[in-house]
């Protein structure tokens, strides 16, 4: 059996003990503890001014959007002084720092010596101040001009022998004007291989709505969240992943919301808030969030929900005409027969099994849902990435469809997206299988024929990559390498390709596992000031919730040599089109209205872009799900029909779920601590329930390796702490991308594709790594 990963201490994934220490979860999340972190990890960062002139316009009708989570911002009123949480702090802390790389840094460190470092070490290292080049065989980045970047990259480009050898990747920070842009070159180009972060996160929720609903997005609003008589929350944990979203939940509460937390690990956010900006969370007066816990199996979500659609089916047949919106059922939908009868097949029995949650509070729940209409259902990526992603998702549409729970006020879906702009890169364009009506449009506006075949999503690029037949990577934003499942074979990929280049605000192991060639291109943040031709220049972003904003930063770049987004995508398309390019690349560059004004040309729902955008805080864009319409082929919402996947396990066997620490976004290391959990100071750990630890006769602390044998193939990660912790019995979770090297590349959830990285199989044995 082949073994594809490598020992420890290698470039892909460095083993780094940093001296654990435990305490006890906490239950309370936020409070002043939250407030003191903010403050440390700016301090730390740049000088007080500083940090304040930026955490003040941090969210602000007429500031910056927070480069962290999507989460909306209210419509009304926001806070004058602190309209962001901690983690939006810490991601400013990353952002404005004045740390930077200048070409001395890359002198005096080769890549050998930087792939040693952990990911927390390399982000920690400050700004990149200037272009950096990795010349073929060379062990150091040297400084290159932007003239000689660009002209480099369309070397590369136009040597190709087809544009699909070719990968543009696009991280979810980027904002509309520079996705358009980006998208607009690709097409230009003659390729649609525009893989993004939304592949390994979301993609099974935009592929579930859009089926079901015709639209692939969410359809409540705040406003929504905070009328609703019952909210769902599965396979997330706000508490780390969106605080803000906690201060939402706190208003629902006080309007007497009942909210239901389904996960397997109880998160403390979801438990109890202090509200810092609250006089009862300064005093210390906790608000209690969830009213049923319901801590289920890794994947035992699908199960889940089929129990409660059968409980509520047997109420609706005792009484008829209590339980379900028969009137919005008959009006509105398509399905709903097969779909009862599908459920008339299911034992209720083994679906109470398969969740490992106890019968009496599936039924408490159920009955909390019998004469309840306002409902919102809101998830992430714990019901994303699994194998049944879309088919779990669209059980979520199916109850709330029974309910008539979708187009009315404080009801609805709630995918909440990770990355502050993920959905409006999407909107944008950055999709690998574009339709033929935007593609249409394009070629009206611009004149050019776009390419018609669908390219490369994540999964895709990997393979082409790793095969030889994708030569040259660029990725606008974004760690690549460490977002990416099977870290090991994504990593060969990337050396197998005669160029990589990676537009970014910080240095990352991206940067350090590259191709024959390989550039970093400084870009410009949120928070910086973005000046062209003597005027300052905003962007805008989407939220979850379908509202595009202006964001305009506030600070001054660290360095004169750093470039926009969209200024980036211009320059280079100048370079590598000439005279020949129908599209106006130097009006775009000199100001953003002009994108724009093209934006508006091409994208539906953005008329009078400019002026709407410069409305204090934005406008919505069209939401038929919202609305009451459903725009699927059949012109109604659809019931799906689908079987619960059950994951057999040998008797050495666990699932393993990849979770973020609270000290983390997404692929960005604050810090060392997960405080909620009681880590400190380590994240080589795997979390296991104290009955698995004692029957495979290891103990709290022992130091183990994980091994995943998907497709034949032995997967290894080394050194890993083990943590006694509640969780159901055979699940594990870790936090990634120290896992990722166990997540197999060719183990992806139906129809989208996406990563499977909350259920990994592993082995857990014995390791000789010493803590």
């Amino acid at each position: 059996m082949p073994t594809i990963s490598p020992n420890t201490d290698s470039a892909e994934n460095p083993v780094r003990f940093t001296g654990i220490r435990l305490g006890p979860p906490k239950v309370v999340a936020a409070g002043i503890p939250a407030v003191v972190s903010s403050m440390r990890h700016i301090l730390e960062e740049m000088n007080a001014f500083r940090g304040m002139k930026a955490l003040l316009e941090l969210n602000q009708k007429d500031g910056f959007d927070c480069p962290g989570c999507a989460w909306p911002d209210p419509d009304d009123e926001r806070s004058g002084v602190a309209e962001y949480c901690e983690n939006g702090a810490k991601a400013i802390a990353e952002e404005a720092t004045t740390k930077k790389l200048t070409p001395e840094f890359f002198a005096q460190h080769s890549i050998a010596d930087l792939g040693l470092l952990t990911d927390y070490e390399i982000g920690k290292k400050g700004r990149i101040a200037q272009p950096m080049y990795l010349a073929p065989e060379a062990t150091h980045y040297t400084p290159i001009s932007w003239e000689d970047a660009y002209g480099l990259m369309a070397k590369h480009l136009r040597q190709l022998s087809l544009p699909d050898e070719a990968i543009f990747y696009t991280s979810g920070r980027t904002s509309n004007e520079a996705a358009f842009l980006y998208q607009l070159l690709v097409r230009e180009y003659g390729t649609n291989n525009l893989p993004d972060c939304s592949n390994m996160c979301h993609e099974s929720s935009g592929v579930a709505l859009g089926e079901a609903l015709g639209i692939g997005k969410g359809s409540v609003t705040l406003e929504d969240i905070h009328e609703a008589e019952v909210i769902i929350i599965l396979g997330q944990n706000p508490g780390t992943n969106h605080p803000r979203m906690l201060t939402a939940l706190q208003k629902a509460k006080a309007n007497g919301a009942t909210i239901i937390s389904v996960n397997p690990l109880p998160e403390t956010g979801l438990l109890n808030f202090l509200n810092p900006q609250t006089v009862k969370g300064i005093l210390q007066i906790k608000t209690q969030l969830t009213d049923i816990f319901l801590q289920v199996k890794i994947n035992g979500d699908m199960a889940l929900l089929k129990a409660l659609s059968i409980l509520l089916l047997q109420e609706e047949e005792r009484n008829p005409g209590t339980v379900f919106d028969k009137a919005f059922i008959a009006d509105n939908t398509a399905g709903y027969e097969q779909y009862i009868a599908h459920l008339k097949t299911q034992q209720l029995s083994q679906l109470i099994q398969d969740t490992g949650i106890a019968p009496e509070l599936i039924a408490e729940t159920a009955g909390v849902l019998f004469h309840k209409k306002k409902i919102v259902a809101c998830w992430a990526m714990g019901l994303t990435q699994h194998k049944n992603a879309v088919d779990t998702i669209r059980e979520v549409v199916n109850l709330l469809l029974l309910k008539g729970s979708i187009g009315k006020p404080g009801a609805g879906t709630c995918p909440v997206r990770g990355h502050s702009n993920v959905q409006g890169d999407r909107t944008m364009g950055i999709f690998e299988r574009p339709s033929a009506a935007f593609l249409e449009k394009i070629r009206s506006v611009y004149g050019f024929q776009p390419p018609m075949k669908h390219g490369h999503d994540v999964v895709n690029a990997i393979h082409a990559m790793h095969r030889g037949e994708a030569k040259v990577f660029i990725a606008m934003g974004g760690n690549f390498l460490s977002a990416t499942p099977d870290t090991v074979y994504t990593a060969q990929a990337l050396r197998n390709c005669d160029l990589t280049v990676h537009i970014s605000t910080k240095l990352n192991r991206s940067h350090i596992v590259h191709g024959k060639e390989a550039l970093i291109l400084p870009a410009l943040g949120r928070s910086d000031k973005d000046i062209q031709q003597n005027e300052q220049q905003f962007v805008t972003c989407e939220n979850s919730m379908g509202v595009v904003q202006m964001s305009k930063g506030n600070l001054q770049p660290i360095s004169a040599l750093m470039k926009s987004e969209p200024v980036i995508v211009c320059e280079l398309a100048a370079a590598l089109f000439g005279k020949a390019s129908t599209v106006p690349w130097q009006s775009y560059a000199l100001h953003y209205d002009h994108i724009r004004d093209a934006i508006e040309k091409v994208i539906p729902g953005f008329d009078d872009y400019n002026k709407r955008v410069r409305h204090p805080g934005g406008f919505y864009l069209p939401n038929g799900a919202r609305e009451g319409r459903f725009n699927t082929s059949i012109g109604k919402a659809q019931f799906n029909v689908a079987e619960v996947l059950r994951t057999p396990l040998a008797i050495d066997e666990y699932m393993m779920m990849t979770i973020r620490s609270h000290d983390q976004f997404n692929t960005t290391i604050y810090g060392l601590d997960d405080r909620y959990r009681g880590v400190y100071h380590e994240r080589r750990v795997i979390f296991m329930h104290p009955g698995d630890i004692a029957a495979a006769g290891f103990h709290p602390g022992d130091v183990v390796n994980l091994h995943n044998y998907h497709g034949q193939t032995e997967r290894v990660a080394y050194g890993f702490i083990i943590v006694s912790y509640s969780i159901p019995e055979k699940c594990t979770a870790t936090y990634f991308p120290e896992t990722n090297v166990l997540v197999p590349v060719d183990s992806v959830a139906d129809k989208s594709n996406t990563p499977t990285s909350k259920l990994v199989i592993i082995k857990i044995k014995s390791s000789n790594v010493k803590k």
